[in-house]
């Protein structure tokens, strides 16, 4: 299941981030570098590194990890790995699947959050294919797409501007996808009833549900 989550970074948050970036610009190294054998000869970006880099990544993980509706759509356990993607005019990521395995680690779903404006570059989207066809995804800033590691996926080329994303893996405590969606609809349906201040007992009932298909799928 592929999951669209708007506002993940406020514009203050946005804005000190992209200053991060901004502030040593020639932070970047060949996004190769970090590429499986499979994926080397199709990656052609760039990634931050340094001080930078490391101040990026530790704004956006907290962030992604006390927002509500990533958390309850990836029941994270930790993420396993991030980093900051530059595609400058002519980079592009040709079609690849993630590795299963990152630092020993198992990964269970990718994330791409965007950070500058989709109307500041030309081409750029993440292409997620699908039983269904190709998933075209180009979103505002600020905002993320989150989708099983199992797909294969591409960037196209860039022939404007600069697309400046944050990328990054998640091990879930719920390694099955169907079991995460159903976990992700009692989620929704749990903070629905309390906010309309729904009958304790029914409420009590639902987060019994919940809690005992956690013991039988979590895997921690």
């Amino acid at each position: 299941m592929t999951h669209f989550i708007a506002d993940i970074l406020d514009p203050p948050r946005l804005s000190a981030i992209i200053d991060h970036i901004n502030s040593n610009p020639q932070a970047f190294e060949s996004g190769a570098q970090t590429a499986g054998w499979h994926a080397k000869a199709v990656k052609n970006n760039e990634q931050a590194k340094g001080a930078a880099a490391n101040a990026v990544r530790e704004i956006i993980e907290a962030a992604l990890l006390a927002h509500p509706v990533f958390k309850a759509a990836s029941q994270p356990k930790h993420i396993i790995h991030s980093l900051v993607s530059r595609y400058k005019p002519g980079m592009a990521y040709g079609t690849h699947v993630d590795d299963p395995l990152m630092g020993g680690t198992r990964t269970d779903l990718s994330f791409t959050l965007f950070l500058n404006d989709s109307e500041t570059y030309d081409g750029g989207a993440l292409i997620i294919e699908g039983h269904d066809g190709d998933n075209e995804v180009k979103l505002p800033a600020g905002s993320l797409v989150l989708y099983p590691t199992t797909s294969l996926h591409r960037v196209t080329e860039v022939t404007r501007g600069e697309r400046l994303a944050f990328v990054g893996w998640v091990r879930s405590f719920i390694r099955n996808t169907e079991d995460r969606e159903i976990l992700f609809d009692l989620e929704n349906l749990i903070a629905t009833l309390h906010a309309s201040k729904a009958d304790r007992a029914l409420l009590d009932q639902t987060l019994k549900i919940r809690a005992n298909l956690m013991r039988k799928w979590v895997e921690d």
